[in-house]
Formats: structure tokens, sequence, C-alpha cells
């Protein structure tokens, strides 16, 4: 391993957490109509208060930050330093001789947290119901300008960018070549990755699949699922996609307010675990509350909610959204779970991709490795096992 590597601990100091409880305390909730006839919105006009109010509570309460920690602890953890600003990363090695290496991007407003569950089965699948041609080396790192990699401080972050760390990043940790996976910005890492180093990349796996609405449209005989995808993600546009708008546009006036109120990050967080997963109206259908808590308090105690905003305005600023880009030269594979935002047929993604495993997954979202673990597991699996047949 490469001297520029550093082992890491996360040590959230004591007064960090007391501020949490104290600026909790203080929050000034949102007045909202008394009359009446009122009834209780629910999600209808963003998060629900009151449940927004009840996770709050439990945050300064009975959420156990300390024991969350110490859970996360188990984990080998690391830092570096790549084009100037620090990138932490999960990494643990099978013991399997013939793993291969995997690195898991995450997006927004996720953290590493995400793959959580799912590394343990990854690197040891005879332990989990798998065989030990299923191994992996797992890297996880968390993008840079977010959780415990630190704020960004200079311009240009973009998927491209943070694509070439990754890179640099698996060289320094000796794996020449390795799969690229990834959802939401992970999946723009991801399809970057492959097509500026097909060399290395062996493949990518993509758990978000960008809609391509032209490629969609181009088809006369739109099944009947094909045409509730494209109306699930015109939807999407009309209803739930102001935070794009926001964030690639504003995010720093933005993140004055995330940066200073955990309620506020908790709820801007929170919005989207509710939108993008697969339940029937109670978000912890999905996640528990510590699981949603371990995710926002990331972003809290490292005060990237700005920072994390900024890969909207920088990917926006550079013109590197992947659904203008060609394809990468490599075989790709596409995990769409049925709760997901976007979720193209077999023959659309082909437009797009060199196709060599697709699957539709039984239950998960957007956040696909941390609520439906066993079917992501399953699924990067599957793409191996494929990869290694064309190979």
């Amino acid at each position: 391993m490469s001297s520029d590597i550093r082992p890491f601990r996360i040590a959230v100091p004591d007064g960090d957490i007391e501020d949490l409880h104290r600026r909790l305390a203080q929050t000034r909730w949102p007045d909202v109509p008394r009359d009446p006839v009122w009834d209780d919105p629910g999600w209808e006009y963003g998060v629900s208060l009151p449940f927004l109010r009840e996770l709050c509570a439990y945050w300064a309460g009975e959420y156990d930050w300390r024991g969350r920690e110490e859970m996360l602890n188990t984990f080998d953890q690391y830092t570096t330093q790549i084009d100037g600003t620090g990138v932490h990363f999960v990494h643990v090695r099978s013991a399997e001789p013939g793993a291969r290496p995997i690195l898991l991007s995450h997006g927004w407003p996720g953290s590493y947290v995400e793959f959580r569950k799912v590394i343990a089965p990854l690197t040891d699948p005879l332990a989990h119901g798998g065989k030990a041609e299923d191994a992996f080396h797992v890297v996880v790192p968390s993008l840079p300008g977010f959780g415990f990699s630190g704020p960004t401080r200079a311009r240009g972050w973009d998927t491209r960018r943070m694509a070439h760390a990754f890179a640099e990043l698996m060289g320094r940790l000796g794996y020449e070549h390795f799969i690229a996976q990834g959802g939401d910005w992970g999946a723009s890492i991801s399809h970057w990755l492959g097509l500026l180093y097909p060399e290395r990349v062996d493949g990518v796996h993509l758990s978000t699949v960008a809609l391509r609405t032209e490629v969609a449209e181009s088809f006369a005989d739109t099944t009947a699922q094909e045409q509730e995808s494209l109306e699930r993600y015109r939807r999407y546009y009309e209803t739930g996609a102001g935070y794009v708008a926001i964030q690639s546009t504003r995010p720093h006036t933005l993140g004055v307010g995330l940066d200073d109120s955990p309620a506020g990050t908790c709820a801007w967080i929170l919005d989207k675990f509710w939108d993008w997963s697969e339940h029937r109206g109670n978000v912890l259908d999905s996640f528990t509350r510590d699981e949603l808590l371990d995710n926002v308090s990331i972003y809290w105690f490292t005060r990237t909610s700005t920072s994390a905003a900024r890969i909207y305005y920088e990917a926006k600023a550079a013109g590197t959204n992947v659904s203008r880009q060609p394809a990468p030269p490599v075989p790709m594979g596409a995990a769409i779970f049925p709760a997901e935002i976007s979720r193209p047929s077999l023959r659309w993604v082909q437009q797009s991709y060199d196709v060599i495993h697709y699957e539709r997954l039984a239950r998960g979202g957007h956040f696909g490795a941390y609520e439906a673990p066993e079917e992501f597991v399953a699924a990067v699996r599957g793409f191996r096992r494929e990869l290694e047949q064309r190979c």
C-alpha cells in the first residue's frame, strides 16, 4: 500500500455532539395552518413535519452516535490526498485468492455508509450464501467533498475529475484492473471510469441507469412497463427535482442553512430517502431510524452539506452529464430497482451500453445497497459471472 495512505478512525469530538444536541433543542420549527379543517398533509408539501420532529427528538435523545461510530470503525478505513483534496475510503480485502477488485461509489444525498451491509457478503461470499469465485476486494470511497473526505476547497470537482481521482486511488492500492460500480453520482463516476480508463476497468455496473427520454420515445411499440417508467421519470422532474435546480445554481445559498441547522440538514436529506425508497408511505419500512441518522450525522459532523451540494453546480458548469457522453467501451451491467427514479428497459439501455447483464430486482429503490443489500449483492455477483464468461 502506498505510503501516502494513512489509517483513519472516526472520532467526533464530544463538543460537536453536545453542539448538535443544543442546536436540535433550539430548532425553530415552521409554523403551519391551525384551521380546524386543516389535516396533516403528510409529505405533500415536502418533508412531513411531525415525522421530522419525532426523528430529530430521537436524534437528540436516544440515538447513540458513539455506538454507531464504534460500528463504523469496525471497517478498515484510510485517508489520502489526491489532486489537492482529501479522499476517505474503506478498503477490505478478501481472503479468497481469486477475488476481483471492485470500487463502489455513492451519490447524493448518500454516503459511503450506504454500502455498509454489502461489504462482508462481497468480500466473504462463503459466509453469505455465495461461492468462492464470487469474492471481491472492496474499496468504498467517500466522494471528494462528501463526509470524511472533507470539504473540497477548489473549483471543478465534477464526476469526471472524481473518476480520475478514483483511478489514482485504485492504482495506489495496487489494483491495475477493477470493476466500477455506482448509483446516482456514483453511476456517473463509474461511467467516466469506463470511458477514461477502458484498459483498466474490466466492467461497469450501475444501480442508477440514466433514462434518455429521446431514446425511449424513439420506439413506437412502447410496452406498459416502459410507459410506466416514462411516467415515473416525468413525474419526478415535475414534482421532485427542485433540489437539482437549487444545488446546480445556488449551492452556497442553500448551504448556509444546511450547515447551520441539523434539523434543516435532516429535512433536506430525509425528503429524498422518503421519496426514492420503496415503502407504503412510511420510510421506516425501508430504513431504521439509526440508518437514516447515520447518513445524516456524517454530513452534519463533517460539515460537508455545502461542498456535497456543489457537485451539481460543477457538473452543470463542466457539461459532464453522462447522458451527453459516449458509452464506455467496456461491458456493462444494470440493476434496476423497482422504486428507482430511472427504470429504463433493457432495449433502452442497449442503445447506450454494451449490456451483458440486466436485472429488474424484486425490491429496493435509489439507495439499493442500503435498502435491499441481498438483492444488490446478487446483482453484482451475477454481473461478475457474466463478465468472467465474456473474458
